[in-house]
This record gives C-alpha cells, sequence and structure tokens, in this order.
C-alpha cells in the first residue's frame, strides 16, 4: 500500500515535470517567431519607403512639366492681349487727335461768330435808341390828342373809361338776359310738351275707376224691433258692444238702421261685421257679443295681411317687410275724401310706373313709392304727426331705402323734393286725387273751404293777396314790401297758421306761405 502511493507520487512529479518543460519549450519557441515576424515586418516597411520615394519623385518631375506649359501659355496670352491692347490705344489716339483738330476749327468760327454778334449788338443798340425815341415822341403825340379830347367832350379819361365800360356792360347783359329768356321760354315750352305727353300717356294707360268704394257706418236692420234686442235689458248688450269693439253705437229714430260712431276705420269695420253677425245668429248677448267680437278680430288681421299681399301682387312688387303688408291692409279701410286709400296708392303706383318708364327711370322703385306713399295713413289716427312724416319713418323702421323715404316724406312738400321720383309721387298723388268723381267732397263745401281759407289770410294788414292752392292743402299769402318786412312775414305766417288751425276745419295740414318781394319793371317803347 505503501509502495502504491509512493509510485502515485512518483508519477504525479514527473508529469508536472514534462507539463515545466513543455511551457518551457513553448516559450522558447514563441520568442523565435516573434523576432522573424519583426524582421518580416521591417523589411516589408523598407521596401514601401523605397516605392513611395520613387513615385513622389516621378510626380514631382510631372507637375514641374506642367507649371513650366502653364507658364509659357500663360505668357503667351499676355503678350497677345498686350499687342491688342496697343492697337486700340493708337486707334484712339488717332481719334483724339482728329477730334482736337475739329475742336480747334469750331473755336475759331465760335470767335468769328462772336465777333459779328458783338457787331450786331451794337447795330441794335443803336437801332433801340432809334426806336425808344420814337416811342417817346409817339407817346407824346397821344397824350397831346387825348388831351384834346378831354377838352373837346369836357370828360377826363378815367371818367370816359367808366362810362365805356358802363355801356358795354349794360349791352352785354341786356343781350345775356335776351339770351337767358329765350332758354328758358324754349326749355319750357319744351318741358311742358313732355310733361303733358308723359302724363296724359299715364293717365290712358292707368284705367281706375273715378268713384272708389268707401267705408260705411251704417249697419241695416230687418226690422225696428231688432233695436231693443241689440241695446238689451238695462242696456247691457249695447255697452258689451261698445266695450268689446271701442265705437259708439248711436240707436235713434233711423229707421231699420243702427249707426256705428268711431275715429278708427278697422274698429268701426270690425264693430260693423260683430253686429251683422249678431243679427243673422239671433242670439245677442255679453258673452256672444265678446265671443263674436273676438273671431271677427282674428279673421279681419288675415282679411288685411289677404289685402296688403293682393295690392302686391296687382302692383308686381315684392320683397317687403311683413308688417309693411299690413299696413297696406289697413288702408282698405282708410278714406280720404270718401276716396280709398288702398285704392288711391295702387292708382299712384300704377301712374309713377308709367311716368318712370317714360323718363328712363327705375320703373319699381317707382312704383313702390307710389303703393307706398300714403302708407302713414294706416296709423295717422293712432299717432301724432303728418302723414307723410309717420310714412317716411314707418318706411326707414322697416328697412325700406333713404330714396323711398325721401320721396314719401315730400309727397305733400313737407321737406323739398331733391329726387326726380320724389317729384313724380307728387304729380302722380295729385293726378289721382283729382280725377272726375274720385273724391266726393261736393263742390260747393270744397270751394266755401278755399274762400274761407283765403279770407282768413285776407284779413290780416298788409296783405296784398292771398291765394289757396293744391286743392286747399297750401296758402300763398303775397303781402306788400313796403308795410311788412322780413320779420314781420315771419310772425304773419304763424298768426295766418294759428287763425287756420282755430277757425277752419280741415283734412290732414295746411301749408301757409308767406311771400315778400320787390319787383323793379320797366318798359321798352
Amino acid at each position: 500500500m505503501q509502495q502504491q502511493q509512493d509510485i502515485t507520487i512518483i508519477y504525479i512529479g514527473l508529469a508536472a515535470l514534462a507539463a515545466l518543460s513543455f511551457m518551457a519549450l513553448g516559450y522558447l519557441l514563441r520568442k523565435i517567431h516573434s523576432k522573424k515576424k519583426l524582421k518580416n515586418a521591417e523589411d516589408s516597411a523598407k521596401k514601401m519607403i523605397d516605392t513611395a520615394k520613387v513615385e513622389a519623385d516621378k510626380l514631382r518631375h510631372g507637375a514641374e512639366l506642367q507649371a513650366k506649359d502653364t507658364l509659357l501659355k500663360l505668357r503667351s496670352e499676355f503678350e497677345k492681349e498686350t499687342k491688342d491692347r496697343r492697337g486700340e490705344l493708337v486707334v484712339l489716339e488717332k481719334r483724339l487727335i482728329q477730334k482736337e483738330e475739329s475742336i480747334d476749327r469750331k473755336m475759331d468760327m465760335i470767335d468769328r461768330k462772336e465777333k459779328d454778334i458783338d457787331r450786331r449788338d451794337h447795330v441794335m443798340a443803336e437801332k433801340e435808341k432809334g426806336i425808344v425815341s420814337k416811342e417817346r415822341d409817339l407817346e407824346r403825340l397821344l397824350q397831346e390828342e387825348k388831351e384834346k379830347l378831354q377838352n373837346i367832350s369836357g370828360m377826363t379819361r378815367e371818367e370816359a373809361k367808366k362810362l365805356l365800360l358802363a355801356k358795354l356792360e349794360d349791352e352785354v347783359k341786356q343781350e345775356a338776359a335776351i339770351m337767358i329768356k329765350r332758354s328758358e321760354d324754349e326749355a319750357k315750352e319744351k318741358a311742358d310738351k313732355e310733361a303733358r305727353k308723359i302724363i296724359g300717356l299715364a293717365i290712358q294707360r292707368c284705367a281706375a275707376e273715378h268713384a272708389v268704394e268707401t267705408t260705411v257706418s251704417v249697419v241695416n236692420l230687418p226690422s225696428d224691433e231688432m233695436k231693443g234686442r241689440i241695446i238689451g235689458r238695462e242696456g247691457r248688450n249695447i255697452r258689451a258692444l261698445e266695450i268689446a269693439t271701442g265705437i259708439d253705437v248711436i240707436i235713434d229714430d233711423t229707421p231699420e238702421a243702427v249707426i256705428l260712431s268711431g275715429f278708427d276705420p278697422i274698429k268701426r269695420e270690425i264693430a260693423k261685421l260683430s253686429l251683422e253677425r249678431l243679427l243673422q245668429d239671433g242670439r245677442i248677448h255679453p258673452g256672444r257679443i265678446e265671443e263674436v267680437v273676438e273671431k271677427v278680430k282674428k279673421e279681419m288681421e288675415t282679411t288685411i295681411r289677404e289685402a296688403g299681399e293682393k295690392a302686391l301682387f296687382e302692383t308686381g312688387l315684392h320683397g317687403l317687410h311683413p308688417e309693411i303688408i299690413k299696413l297696406l291692409g289697413r288702408l282698405k279701410y282708410r278714406t280720404s275724401y270718401g276716396q280709398n286709400v288702398l285704392e288711391h296708392s295702387k292708382e299712384v303706383a300704377h301712374l309713377m310706373g308709367v311716368m318712370a318708364s317714360e323718363l328712363k327711370l327705375d320703373f319699381n322703385l317707382a312704383k313702390r313709392i307710389g303703393l307706398l306713399h300714403d302708407i302713414g295713413k294706416a296709423v295717422s289716427h293712432e299717432v301724432e304727426g303728418t302723414h307723410s312724416k309717420l310714412g317716411a319713418d314707418l318706411a326707414r323702421k322697416y328697412g325700406e331705402s333713404e330714396n323711398i323715404c325721401h320721396a314719401i316724406e315730400a309727397h305733400h312738400q313737407d321737406i323739398e323734393p331733391k329726387t326726380l321720383l320724389a317729384v313724380l309721387c307728387q304729380a302722380a298723388d295729385a293726378i289721382s286725387a283729382s280725377r272726375p268723381g274720385a273724391r266726393r267732397e261736393t263742390l260747393e263745401i270744397y270751394v266755401k273751404r278755399l274762400e274761407k281759407l283765403e279770407s282768413i289770410a285776407d284779413s290780416f294788414k298788409g296783405v296784398e293777396k292771398a291765394y289757396a292752392i293744391q286743392a286747399g292743402r297750401e296758402i300763398r299769402v303775397i303781402v306788400q314790401p313796403e308795410k311788412i318786412n322780413d320779420a314781420q312775414a315771419a310772425v304773419m305766417a304763424r298768426d295766418i297758421t294759428k287763425k287756420i288751425e282755430e277757425g277752419l276745419e280741415y283734412p290732414g295740414q295746411i301749408k301757409v306761405t308767406v311771400i315778400r318781394e320787390i319787383r323793379a319793371v320797366e318798359y321798352a317803347k
């Protein structure tokens, strides 16, 4: 056992010795191999350096040759360019020499001309002296002649000059006045012919009825017994009807008739329709009256709107505000001197359309103005102010153009018309109102109202003459200028206005114009 262990130790020791021997051998071999590699690398590097030196010598030699070629080329180009420049300089030098010679010749010519000018100036100076002397002699002779003329005429020069200018001025003014008068007469004659032609054509093409429908305020009864039923026990039925409609119901001795009195034509029409339905139904008591009146009011709103839409359809217009359409419908129940205002407005629209077409104006705008010109009458009984001013305000409120608003406000000359359409509106309104039978005011009442209007104005001191014009809508008062001055004329206009308001009943408004003027008239014989 011990022997086996010794043998094992020996083997281990031999193995360790062998391993150390191999390690030493490997180290020696590796060192020898490294030295060989280093030597080979040094040889290779030396060869590369030698090769690089040879190539560098070749490149340097080539660069030197190329630089020499380039230098020779540049030198050749420079010499060629220098030669060309010298040739150009020679040519320029020749030209300069020629110009110098030309300048010298011109300078010689200028010197000669200056000498000639000096000589001529001397001659001209001598001539001017002679002319000045002659002018002085001429002025002296003229002055002597003027003095002789002044002595003969007995006037100074300024007086004669003023007299001559005044005479010329008078002649020129007279000729200008004659020409202006002739032109005015020709223009007026031509304008009158054209106006008559246009108005005649408009009237012929607008065939409206002469007498139009008016609103009736009388309700016919089947018998007088119905009056008691309308009044009711202790008057409760008639009171309920008056409260519901806002209209006074007058029951008097008129046989088989009840009179409805009220300023509002819409309310009066509602009262009339309500009473007629109550009479047909036979049931008349406060509850039924309120029910019928409320129903008629709703139907009346529809009727008014339909009347406005019908007016638009008949005139071919569109695009109006719904409230404007309602106001147009209300005019169906509004009259002026017995003339239905809605029919009158449609007639004015047609007249304006025809006249605008003849004058090459806006046809639709003219018809729109004509239809809306009396729109203010739909509210004139509710709001204070003239119907033309109210109409213009309503048109502005509901988006109509300023041209339309201006024409509405100016159609009764409340303001001065500034457009041709405003003037056409005045003309068409007057034509429609002045048709025979269009308005039902009797001739006797009409004449009496005009006479009363003129007599009020004539009652003032200093009034020479008064004229009622425009169907009594305006009165023009001519005063004596030596008795009434401008300030007194203004006061008189206010006083006449107050007296008319106190002593005369009239529709709408009356314009009072006081005229004070001085005229100088002479006749050529």
